[in-house]
């Protein structure tokens, strides 16, 4: 099965008992080409006819708008959990159970969206949640991606070559030449095929090298971290003779406090990252939930205004979700256009660009029934 649905509605026949029927007959009896549940609708308030003209605008707006929003909190969960698709897939649930269920057993919640209240305010009740959710979205991401982005820099600086990397957790303070007036000690990257090299000329590359000082301190897989003894006023003459002979002398100076400093603030910012996370993971999964529920809502409101500005008054339509099967999505289109057809003799040649007064067209292909589209599958995993 896929994860789509399509939402439609067609007028009530004797009864709207029947025209569930009949749709049910249709889309079953050969072949199964969709999985149907009733689509369950409160009686709202209908308002007058340029309200539900301008409001059929509005919501389709709306709508793209809120659906944005649920996909960048699924996608921004899957960030933060780093892409563990069951992990992210356990905590996408819609009022505690996953999407599907919840949408072909959608029942409105009256004590969110009162009926009492006309399709106007219920509608900004919904775009003000969204809202709401959309900027502490992006004020909590902004927050947590800084940290995360600071904590990689300072991780990143502790692996990698040699040649660029910080080189505190490598060194001990005996290693050095620390409160000698005349003497100091240089680190030095020596590529390992040059080791020979190494051993047999840096006590010549300049004056004043203490003989027999060089230790081997780290290695990784392509080169050494070796230290040297020479005079201080020899530096710049042994640095620049080392590069001749492309070996690399890092400029480090051993520093406890500073790199005590550094090691705290990796620290302070794992620590952070950890005490973020939970709350973080628990604000995405309600606000996912919220916002899931406030889009499939906006749905119903849609098919029930544009069920009233097709159909007519009095309110009189079935609201049905189908689930089409993976092979059977052209089929199933054939069957309902054959079964509505009578309904707008027209509907067969409009072109989803031509714009008609109070249909709602941005995007959407115009059948002669009510069709949304409702996708639950939020995102593609990398």
């Amino acid at each position: 099965m896929m994860t789509e649905f399509w939402l439609i509605s067609a007028p009530g026949e004797k009864t709207c008992q029947q025209t569930w029927d009949k749709m049910n007959m249709a889309t079953t009896q050969t072949s199964n080409l969709s999985t149907n549940h009733k689509f369950n609708m409160p009686e709202l308030k209908v308002g007058t006819l340029d309200v539900l003209v301008g409001l059929s605008d509005d919501l389709a707006k709306l709508d793209s708008f809120v659906e944005s929003v649920v996909r960048k909190v699924a996608q921004y969960m899957a960030d933060v959990l780093e892409d563990s698709r069951d992990k992210v897939l356990e905590n996408l649930l819609a009022n505690g159970v996953d999407l599907v269920t919840y949408v072909t057993r959608f029942q409105w919640d009256m004590a969110k969206y009162p009926i009492k209240q006309s399709l106007k305010n219920i509608s900004d009740i919904m775009s003000k949640q969204a809202s709401q959710i959309d900027s502490d979205l992006k004020a909590r991401a902004s927050a947590y991606n800084s940290l995360k982005g600071n904590l990689q820099s300072l991780e990143r600086k502790n692996v990698g070559s040699l040649l660029t990397r910080s080189l505190a957790d490598i060194v001990k303070k005996d290693d050095f030449i620390l409160d000698s007036e005349y003497l100091t000690t240089l680190l030095v990257v020596v590529p390992k095929t040059s080791y020979p090299d190494w051993q047999k000329t840096y006590e010549t590359l300049s004056e004043m090298v203490v003989p027999r000082s060089t230790k081997i301190l780290f290695e990784d897989h392509d080169s050494g971290l070796f230290s040297v003894t020479l005079f201080r006023k020899a530096i710049d003459d042994f640095k620049q003779k080392a590069r001749e002979n492309k070996f690399v002398v890092r400029d480090f100076q051993y520093n406890e406090e500073e790199m005590k400093a550094d090691k705290e603030e990796l620290t302070r910012l794992s620590t952070d990252k950890k005490k973020q996370f939970g709350p973080l993971v628990r604000w995405l999964k309600v606000n996912f939930s919220e916002a899931f529920i406030t889009w499939i809502h906006i749905k119903a409101l849609r098919v029930f205004t544009e069920s009233v500005l097709r159909y007519g008054l009095p309110v009189n339509f079935q609201a049905m979700l189908l689930q089409p099967g993976k092979k059977n999505v052209k089929k199933l289109r054939e069957v309902l256009q054959d079964l509505y057809k009578h309904l707008d003799s027209s509907a067969t040649v409009i072109d989803a660009t031509m714009d008609i007064p109070g249909l709602n067209l941005s995007q959407q292909e115009y059948y002669p029934y009510v069709y949304y589209k409702i996708d639950c599958n939020l995102f593609d995993f990398k």
